[in-house]
């Protein structure tokens, strides 16, 4: 007998579950083969060595570790000197490495990645993101902005000519140089200020012409996330109205671009990336865009990220669910497995719904994003749904993770358990870029400016939904009714569609039972707060085994 089967024998003899470890991500999630089965056969081979990857004990212990080892800031040297810089505990560094080696910050804009699927750019790289979210989300932070920084760039043509070598590379380099001498760049971001918050027009930043494309910047920025990226898109007024810079932290020289760190926050969840207050003058910038075209600039860049905060959240709720759903077949409790006491099912599989339908949901976006510049219906439910998903995927993440947690009891509240680590994870998206109001007004600012691109998106929907498509569309349009007298009723506007939209694809996907049960109880059930309110008309068992098959 092996060691390891000794020790399940043990395990058994306990009642204790061995731990969600070392069974393949990728592999064990139906939907997500089944969103990724159009791929190219080597593609999806690489998902599944990133599917074991993802679970493995080794990888495993770097987030661990990472999150343990969280970022130290060093202000000053040993003479008095300003350093400003932060250090990253060597798990953090081995994580960023494996994921900049798959290309989660660039292979969106990479001519050369992916050349068998280069019009599903986006879908790639939402599979590699999803996965690599279940493992350790914080060091996906940079990688994001990295990635959707590029579009911000495209606005100025000659900075892009730059630096986006550099972005493309795949080598990752933490060295404290110059931009330009490394092999690789981040980049991050800083738009929050202290009296601005969402409001980033009311900023106080401020942004004086040096020459040609290039400004003085001086200000402050209440969060500016991973402050060790090699440049940061910044907001800051100029005389014309607000412009969006790209503000390198070490000038050609080496030396400090006036960026000064004032402290690292002490956040809840994201432990592993470091997120600052920054103060800043005569600090040099190349401006992006028009020097009022700020904001415009800033948004094109922002909406990627919104959708990263969609599939991360899609992702740590499936590894949560995957863990607790492990657990419960491994427990006995009153005489039978956990997983067959029939409150527990409903409970699993009401979770698994909300699942599927925010991965579905998620994914289809990318698709959106893939397909938006040629064609018409693609890019008005690219602008709709981007912050519809974003809202209702990051939203529902908290709940359902504690949930999911409360199903392996006492065991799921402890931090050794990647589970607590999910959860204090899940919140961090649903307020980055945009909190769940920003969201909902975005949409109404897309109502306000006409109903057509709503229009063209409710059409796919109705083909999508089938006979249910009918009478959604009809609530739809209600609830738009409703919001043109009452900004406030947004919300209500914003997670119908959502729930019509996760609905929609998932039976556009052939997943019509769990369809079926989602919509029935989603959009036609009545008033719900908490988990497990499905009735016996769904079969709860099935939609477990189908989402969650049992280890073979």
């Amino acid at each position: 007998m092996t060691s390891a089967n000794r020790t399940d024998d043990k395990l058994a003899e306990l009642n204790q579950p061995s731990l969600w470890s070392g069974i393949n991500a990728y592999r064990s999630d139906p939907l997500i083969v089944d969103l990724t089965a159009a791929l190219p056969r080597g593609i999806r081979e690489d998902l599944e060595n990133m599917g074991r990857y993802v679970t493995s004990p080794e990888a495993q212990e770097l987030a661990r570790m990472a999150n343990q080892g969280t970022p130290q800031l060093r202000t000053h040297g040993p003479r008095g000197e300003r350093l400003d810089v932060v250090e990253f505990h060597p798990a953090w560094h081995a994580l960023m490495r494996r994921s900049m080696s798959v290309g989660l910050h660039s292979s969106v804009w990479d001519p050369q990645a992916d050349t068998e699927a280069k019009d599903k750019a986006h879908k790639v790289r939402a599979a590699r993101f999803y996965l690599m979210a279940q493992l350790e989300s914080g060091h996906l932070c940079p990688l994001t902005m990295t990635s959707a920084s590029v579009a911000a760039l495209s606005a100025s043509p000659a900075v892009q000519k730059d630096w986006a070598p550099k972005i493309l590379s795949r080598k990752y380099d933490s060295s404290n140089k110059p931009a330009m001498q490394k092999s690789a760049v981040t980049i991050g971001m800083g738009m929050t200020e202290k009296q601005g918050g969402t409001d980033v027009r009311a900023n106080r930043s401020a942004a004086e012409r040096v020459s040609e494309g290039i400004y003085r910047l001086s200000g402050h920025k209440w969060f500016m996330s991973a402050p060790m990226s090699d440049a940061f898109i910044m907001l800051a007024q100029t005389k014309e109205g607000m412009g969006c810079f790209l503000v390198p932290r070490l000038l050609e020289d080496g030396s400090a671009n006036g960026l000064q760190f004032q402290r690292l926050k002490d956040k809840v969840g994201n432990r592993s990336n470091a997120s600052s207050e920054v103060e800043f003058t005569d600090t040099f910038g190349f401006l992006l865009g028009g020097p009022d075209a700020g904001i415009r600039t800033i948004l094109d860049m922002v909406t990627l990220t919104r959708l990263d905060c969609a599939l991360a959240s899609s992702g740590i709720m499936r590894a949560s669910l995957a863990e607790a759903v492990h657990h419960t077949r491994g427990r006995s409790v009153f005489g039978k497995m956990l997983v067959n006491q029939p409150i527990m099912t409903r409970v699993l599989a009401d979770m698994a719904l909300d699942v599927a339908a925010a991965t579905a949901f998620s994914f289809r976006l990318a698709d959106a994003f893939d397909k938006a510049r040629g064609n018409a219906e693609e890019a008005a439910y690219a602008r709709v749904m981007t912050p519809v998903a974003k809202y209702w995927c990051c939203k529902i993440a908290p709940a359902l993770i504690y949930e999911a947690m409360e199903c392996i009891g006492g065991n799921g509240y402890i931090e050794e358990r990647p589970i607590a680590r999910h959860y204090r994870e899940a919140p961090v998206n649903a307020i980055w870029e945009g909190s769940g109001n920003v969201m909902a007004l975005d949409v109404l600012r897309v109502l306000n400016r006409g109903k057509d691109l709503f229009e063209t998106v409710f059409a796919g929907l109705a083909r999508d939904l089938g006979p249910a498509g009918k009478k959604t569309i009809d609530v739809l349009r209600a609830a738009i009714a409703l919001c043109e007298q009452d900004e406030g009723a947004a919300r209500l506007l914003v997670e119908q569609l959502a729930l019509a939209a996760g609905a929609a694809e998932l039976y556009r996907l052939g997943a019509g039972r769990i369809a079926d049960a989602f919509i029935e109880t989603r959009l036609a059930g009545g008033w719900r707060s908490t988990y497990g309110m499905l009735d016996s008309r769904f079969d709860a068992s099935y939609i477990v085994d189908l989402l969650y098959p049992p280890a073979a």
